[in-house]
């Protein structure tokens, strides 16, 4: 079996797997511990190096801190931070709120440092505002987050890709969220940023929306429109089986072939999900001209919808 590929993540000096672990749906779709230290304990034993969350992912840290703790060295750490809530104070984006986070983070992932903290989605505003991204520069600086980020889309995350203190992003990479790739990727390439590619299978675009649990449905809508506007099919791509099997291969190579990309970050529940997901990361890029049919296909939908479909924020 292939090795799991790993690739330097940016500026941080660390290297991560093409294959990241997102940490939301275990909050979100309340899944039992057995489950989650199932899960966690699969990926780290499979080569995944990278764990994803967010303060605001309710019951996710504390899953996660649980589960694989005792493992801590065996894996990059990564949370998000900035939103107001009810058990802390300070308002949102305030240096207050964020310092108070990221203690709570500290806790309920039973750490005594966090690989990076990103600040959750705020807008271009707030980023230039500068509150924000000092508060990480101060926890960076006393030794409970090695490396400050942003996770969000377009022309917020171009920005903060550009700042000196901004070491990592998050942002929407898929093949039916492409516009990233010619306005974010490159001013993270031009300052050696680490890239976590987000929603990197697209939200299962190819489902229909009542096949998508709870809030998911609506969460997958955009993607559902743009994908039906497309109007591929895995044949056409060179690709045999059942399309529920095959997109999601063809997704996640689609992401991982852009080389700016270092960790596609993907959230499940399911251990069989876990090992689909895993074999079709060990089988690298897609072939070039498979790459621009989907390139194609995104920027003759756009034309034919006289749209620019912007990162999914």
């Amino acid at each position: 079996m292939a090795e799991l590929e790993r690739r330097a993540f940016g500026k941080t000096g660390l290297e991560v797997s093409v294959l990241g672990f997102g940490g939301a749906p275990i909050g979100v779709l309340e899944t039992e511990q057995q489950r989650v230290e199932e899960v966690l304990n699969l990926i780290l034993d499979e080569g995944v190096n990278l764990i994803d969350t967010a303060a605001n992912y309710r019951g996710s840290e504390e899953a996660i801190g649980k589960a694989v703790s005792a493992r801590r060295s065996e894996f990059v750490l990564v949370t998000k931070c900035g939103q107001a809530f009810d058990d802390l104070s300070g308002e949102a984006w305030s240096s207050e709120v964020i310092t108070g986070t990221i203690e709570r983070s500290l806790r309920r992932l039973k750490t005594d440092y966090l690989d990076v903290v990103l600040l959750h989605t705020c807008d271009l505003d707030t980023l230039k505002q500068s509150e924000a991204v000092e508060a990480l520069v101060r926890a960076r600086d006393a030794g409970k987050v090695r490396f400050a980020g942003y996770s969000g889309d377009h022309d917020a995350a171009a920005y903060a890709a550009s700042l000196e203190d901004i070491a990592v992003i998050q942002t929407s990479v898929n093949f039916c969220d492409q516009g990233n790739i010619d306005s974010v990727l490159p001013v993270a390439r031009q300052q050696d940023v680490g890239v976590m590619a987000k929603r990197p299978i697209a939200n299962a675009a190819w489902k229909e929306l009542d096949q998508q649990p709870g809030m998911y449905s609506s969460y997958a809508a955009t993607y559902s429109e743009r994908f039906a506007l497309m109007g591929l099919t895995p044949d056409q791509l060179g690709f045999d089986g059942p399309s529920d099997q095959v997109w999601p291969e063809i997704a996640l190579r689609f992401t991982l072939s852009q080389l700016t990309v270092h960790t596609a970050i993907i959230g499940t529940t399911n251990t069989s999900h876990v090992r689909s997901n895993l074999a079709a990361a060990r089988k690298g890029a897609l072939k070039a001209e498979v790459l621009d049919q989907l390139k194609q296909a995104f920027q003759e939908a756009e034309r034919r919808v006289d749209q620019t479909w912007l990162g999914q924020t």
